[in-house]
């Protein structure tokens, strides 16, 4: 519990300080800066959730999707998701994934475009229970400010990988 209170303040001192400094690609457009519109990627503004996929040949597959409530201005991601861990009832897993497939494609993230991400675990290993994926988003020119949190079963092993954020839920 204290480790997924800590997690909560590092997140949102994260979103401060992100929002004081600017953001970079996770702010409002150059048209509605003026409106103060904050961004559909700037972690506190978005919901991500785990849900277990199909399988495939030697893989376990989970999805996380991404959406924005109405109020947020949409954004760019591109590739996949940076410094993703997992953890279970707050204690970190100590598994962290690697990534696959094209880096370079972007999707457009916002309220009435969800996105999401595939989490591939090879299915030969024995999976570790997990709550929770962390994991720090990817415009087309960096990553974004601040931590995402999902919250979904899952069982993850050495060698899992995150595939790019698609568009749709």
């Amino acid at each position: 519990m204290m480790r997924t209170n800590r997690r909560i303040a590092v997140a949102l001192a994260a979103t401060v300080l992100a929002g004081a400094a600017g953001a970079g690609a996770a702010q409002a457009s150059p048209a509605t800066r003026g409106n103060a519109v904050p961004s559909a990627c700037r972690p506190a503004n978005h919901t991500a959730e785990i849900t277990e996929a199909p399988g495939s040949a030697g893989h376990r597959h989970y999805r996380v999707t991404l959406t924005a409530p109405r109020g947020y201005e949409p954004c760019e991601l591109a590739g996949s998701p940076t410094d993703v861990r997992f953890s279970a009832h707050g204690s970190d897993s100590g598994i962290t994934a690697g990534r696959y497939g094209n880096q370079t494609t972007v999707v457009t993230f916002g309220p009435g475009h969800p996105v999401h991400f595939d989490i591939q675990v090879p299915s030969s290993r024995r999976g570790i229970p997990a709550d929770e994926a962390s994991f720090t988003l990817r415009a087309p020119d960096g990553q974004i400010p601040g931590t995402s949190f999902a919250e979904g079963s899952l069982k993850v092993a050495t060698g899992t990988l995150v595939g790019p954020v698609r568009r749709g839920a």
